[in-house]
């Protein structure tokens, strides 16, 4: 099989180098361990118990990890345990190994994402200069744009242009979705406190655009969009990237082992099909975009006397520096009905405290949002189990007074790396090929507690402003490792010695090797979605690729 580049992993960021590369004529081998997602298949929004079925979470669209123990939980942070009025205070000596929330197949973990697609803050984006935490990024926000605006072009993001953080070139070719009910609410309750409220940047089509359709407002995008109007990675970089006639999609393709050759380059790359038969490329360029857990794995798994300790692993930092999605969210009953099931997830957002020194005596930014979505309580299954109280007749009459009636306020911040989270290999059990899985080791460290009490203060604060009661549930990251967001673990830096790629993503070492996702971010950001990123990296990634063979560099 030729091809000049194979990409491994068709989540945002190799779906994005796929088009980035095939647009211009390059030859791209594109392998995805899982399947191709069919929303008349995968997704359930039209059956009568829709509510019971969230985006299908078992072996075939998920890869195998597994934790290693987390950390012992302390009295002085109890505030922080999440609970319900239902279920009481979550109980525990240590931190609770919950999930890493991924999704194996075409278009990776775009396809229950919640659209949201932020730009990086420049800010954040020299950490170690101004606060000696972390590592600065070895590229700018300036040499960053141009890309953004590709990827928001192709996948269409609609939004509100003006964004003092965050300078642009160019609109969002969509205009922003108005506030929902529900949103209005939490915005009033941001601004009798002195906070900004504004439009979300997000992936999801608020007018018809390029064939697809624009939202119908279901509220359900974590489960899957049957329409086609969320920005995901197959029906956007990867669609677009296979009609060119240069990029060969092989889903159901687990790659099985990397091949250093000399020369410092990599020579050939194994994978295993659906039906079990092995097969072997060799290529110019290989791009790795499996994510923050399973790209280390997979470079960490090589065993070659070239690569002692793993492919690009020259600096030992392969799986270090792992940054997880530090989170909190509130929910509570508001007085008016508001509908607030429905409507896009996370429609308003509040910047004020994104910049990296906005959070008193924690060096790192934070975001608040509309979360209802994300707290699942978007249907009357939830609210009857975690909402409305008593039973029989009790429980029926609650349910009356309290559907559509709540209100969360949701929070993400900063997630400085540190020595007790990282990734590296299972000795225990391998999985069905034989390899070792990753296993994820994780510690919260005593900024980002700072943080999320922050975080959590200005939740339950702004809900009160807002008109309701007090929460009746609250749940965070102290407590549970449940992430979404996970960066890090192969940083990209100058410094050969402290990172494993250089400012074009490429291996210090090995020269025809790349990496093109999330594990390269040397900070985490002050709370943005890092899937609008992650596209423009690895568009800015196939630019180089691209410019690299032309010269025959590669």
């Amino acid at each position: 099989m030729e091809a000049d580049v194979v990409i491994v992993g068709a989540g945002a960021g190799g779906a994005a180098c796929a088009w980035a590369l095939a647009s211009h004529g390059v030859r791209v081998l594109l392998l995805e361990s899982g399947g191709e997602y069919l929303p008349a298949h995968d997704n359930r929004l039209h059956l009568a118990d829709w509510e019971q079925h969230p985006f299908p979470d078992d072996d075939k669209h998920t890869l195998p990890y597994r934790f290693g123990p987390l950390q012992p939980l302390q009295l002085q942070w109890d505030q922080l345990r999440s609970w319900s009025h239902v279920f009481g205070r979550r109980v525990g000596a240590n931190r609770r190994a919950q999930k890493y929330h991924h999704v194996r197949g075409v278009g990776g973990s775009t396809l229950h994402f919640s659209g949201e697609a932020h730009r990086l803050n420049p800010a954040a984006m020299q950490m170690h200069t101004r606060f000696a935490v972390a590592a600065d990024w070895p590229l700018t926000y300036e040499q960053l744009e141009p890309f953004y605006v590709i990827a928001e072009q192709l996948i269409g993001v609609a939004g509100d242009s003006h964004d003092p953080l965050r300078p642009r070139s160019r609109d969002y070719p969509l205009p922003a979705h108005d506030h929902s009910y529900a949103s209005q609410k939490i915005g009033l309750g941001c601004r009798k406190l002195g906070m900004s409220w504004t439009a979300n940047p997000l992936a999801i089509l608020s007018r018809p655009w390029q064939g697809r359709p624009a939202c119908n407002y279901c509220g359900q995008c974590a489960r899957g969009c049957p329409r086609g109007d969320k920005g995901t990675a197959d029906l956007t970089f990867v669609a677009r990237a296979v009609a060119t006639g240069n990029c060969l999609l092989r889903s159901g393709c687990h790659v099985s082992g990397i091949k250093p050759g000399g020369d410092d380059r990599v020579e050939q790359v194994r994978w295993i099909d659906v039906q079990g038969a092995e097969h072997a490329v060799t290529a110019r360029v290989l791009i790795i975009a499996c994510g923050a857990v399973q790209t280390p794995r997979l470079l960490l798994s090589v065993n070659d006397a070239a690569a002692p300790r793993g492919l690009a692993n020259e600096s030992g930092q392969v799986g270090r520096n792992f940054m997880e999605t530090l989170a909190w969210g509130s929910s509570a009953l508001h007085p008016e009905a508001l509908g607030s099931h429905r409507g896009v997830p996370a429609d308003g957002i509040c910047w004020d405290f994104n910049a990296p020194d906005a959070v008193p005596g924690a060096p790192g930014g934070v975001r608040f949002n509309v979360g209802m979505a994300e707290a699942d309580l978007a249907g009357p299954i939830n609210y009857a189990r975690r909402v409305a109280a008593g039973w029989g007749h009790v429980h029926r009459a609650n349910m009356k007074k309290s559907f559509g009636h709540v209100l969360s306020v949701g929070s993400i911040g900063e997630f400085l790396p540190n020595d007790g989270s990282y990734i590296d290999l299972d000795p225990g059990a391998p999985d069905q090929y034989g390899q070792p899985v990753a296993r994820i080791f994780s510690r919260v460290d005593e900024p980002e507690l700072r943080r999320l009490d922050f975080m959590a203060r200005k939740c339950r604060e702004i809900l009160a402003a807002a008109g309701c009661d007090r929460p009746f549930e609250e749940f965070g990251t102290y407590d549970t490792f449940s992430a979404t967001h996970v960066f890090g673990s192969c940083r990209m830096g100058r410094d050969a010695r402290s990172s494993v790629v250089d400012e074009n993503c490429r291996s210090h070492r090995w020269r025809n090797l790349y990496i093109a996702d999330a594990s390269v971010f040397p900070s985490s950001g002050g709370g943005e979605s890092p899937s609008l990123t992650i596209a423009a990296l690895a568009i800015r990634v196939g630019a180089h690729v691209r410019d690299r063979l032309a010269a025959r560099e590669l």
